[in-house]
């Protein structure tokens, strides 16, 4: 059985980045964790009454990494989520009645209907803008990307920085080692996550990568490497703010790895049956990382029963709130399927997918240009 081990932190020298966040802030940071959990909870009552539209990601056990890495974003600066990377999403300014209507495939979505999850975005002016990159769904595509946006930060002299997050998978892919090398060597201003949560869908990391540590292929693309508990969302909070105030004074490339774990599968469909037994279990109650932050703020910062009541009441209700909204919420039109995407007809005919079908002899509709049926539907 995997021990719910956290691997070799990056030592912080002198005062810790979140010794200057004041206890509101901290408070803060447990809002944000305990409404991505709460949120995702709602997101599967949803699902199992199929009212969720596609697959369900969720990121039980990973609410503190997300959460405490964005949390070192500047309002300018621009992130790019994976699926599991709710938390950052709404750290960054996404809110809840968007993400239920976008899994919920809602006329007024943020992508009307037509993408998954959190596949949306915001991006374009800083102090506009909420600083989101949509993300795609190939492993690793998003590092070239982001190289990308960041290669204009420093192209137009911008004081921003560009946060990508990829798993342990997708730094087996070449386009990771592509996107990485070319910013590094460009000296972008990029912030790469690597969330080692111990599985690439059903690989179990050492199946796939023979580095103990991702943290190791730092030295190969010559930039700075830091590693934390990614189930301490002070410590992501941290080595993931050293690494952005790198990358904005003009260094380069940091590469963060934050170990935690995944304790639900790849999506809701997957029942895990490649986990060994009281894996998850272990994880659970021994490295939970609300529970953990609950205990720091308790023993560490005074926090009371009420004010974590109080915080937890708040979340209810704008979850319940959000939730209400979005079933008010209608169905796409099918016929808006056909705008904003390579051009914008200003009109087409109800039924367009249906011209110049004829119906062959079994009562099929198939296209005289397939070459199957004749139009009078006799076979040829």
């Amino acid at each position: 059985m995997a021990k719910a081990s956290t691997g070799r932190d990056t030592p912080v020298v002198g005062a810790r980045p979140s010794d200057a966040l004041s206890r509101e802030r901290k408070l803060e940071l447990y809002y944000w964790m305990r409404l991505t959990r709460q949120l995702e909870e709602r997101l599967v009552n949803l699902y199992r009454q199929t009212k969720v539209v596609g697959g369900l990601f969720r990121s039980l056990g990973q609410e503190a990494d997300a959460v405490g890495s964005c949390f070192a974003l500047e309002q300018r600066d621009v992130m790019s989520p994976l699926i599991r990377n709710l938390g950052a999403m709404l750290v960054k300014g996404a809110t809840p009645v968007e993400v239920l209507k976008q899994y919920m495939a809602k006329a007024d979505s943020p992508t009307r209907g037509r993408e998954l999850n959190i596949h949306f975005g915001d991006i374009g002016e800083a102090g506009v803008t909420r600083g989101f990159l949509g993300q795609i769904s190939p492993l690793g595509d998003m590092v070239p990307v982001m190289t990308g946006v960041t290669m204009s930060f420093k192209m137009r002299g911008e004081d921003r920085v560009g946060l990508v997050y990829v798993g342990d998978g997708a730094t087996s892919t070449g386009a990771f080692h592509e996107g990485i090398n070319f910013a590094a060597v460009q000296k972008c201003p990029l912030v790469v996550i690597v969330e080692n949560n111990g599985y690439a869908y059903s690989t179990p990391t050492h199946k796939q990568c023979a580095a103990k540590f991702f943290v190791d292929k730092a030295v190969g693309y010559g930039v700075l490497g830091l590693q934390a508990d990614g189930n301490d969302v002070l410590a992501s909070y941290d080595v993931t703010k050293m690494a952005v105030d790198h990358a904005r004074a003009g260094h380069g490339v940091a590469l963060v790895e934050l170990i935690t774990y995944r304790r639900k599968g790849h999506a809701e469909h997957d029942n895990q049956s490649y986990v060994p037994a009281g894996e998850i279990e272990q994880w659970a109650a021994e490295n939970d990382p609300i529970d953990r932050y609950v205990h720091v703020l308790r023993s560490e910062h005074g926090a009371t029963e009420g004010e974590i009541q109080s915080i937890d009441a708040r979340i209810a209700r704008e979850i319940d709130d959000a939730t209400d909204l979005a079933e008010l919420s209608g169905t796409p039109d099918a016929r808006e399927a056909l705008m904003g995407v390579y051009a914008d007809p200003s009109a087409e005919q109800p039924l367009w997918f249906r011209r110049d079908v004829e119906t062959n002899a079994y009562g099929q509709e198939r296209p005289e240009s397939w070459g199957t049926w004749n139009a009078d539907g006799a076979k040829r």
